[in-house]
Formats: structure tokens, sequence, C-alpha cells
């Protein structure tokens, strides 16, 4: 099990984070996706991960990695 973890700018609220949840949710070997607000952190777990795709992912749904 992997665990990664991006720094991503503009979640501000519930919907930035459920966004954010089901957006990286659909991405294959994805097992986990943890979202804090106050420090704009996300952590994906699962097996297989690539940054790449997840970071780009994350620009798609409008958070960019920091």
């Amino acid at each position: 099990m992997e665990k990664i973890e991006f720094q991503s700018s503009n979640i501000k609220c519930g919907g930035c984070v459920s966004s954010v949840e089901n957006g990286l949710s659909e991405i294959a070997g994805v097992t986990k996706v943890t979202v804090d607000i106050p420090s704009n952190k996300v952590t994906v777990e699962g097996s297989s991960i690539d940054k790449a795709v997840i970071e780009a992912k994350l620009a798609e749904l409008g958070y960019p990695v920091q």
C-alpha cells in the first residue's frame, strides 16, 4: 500500500472535498482519499499509484498541486 501526499490549492469547503475525493477515487489503484481543508493537503492511498496521473486529475478538477 502506497501513501502519497499533495499540497493543492483552492480547497475551501465540503463541496471541494467531495469533488476531490470522488474524482481521485475513479483512478485505478486508488483505495482511499483524504482531504484536509486547513492545510490544503490531499492524501492518496492505494497500490501502483501514478503521481503524475493524480496531479493531472487534481488540475482538471480545479485544484492544482502547489
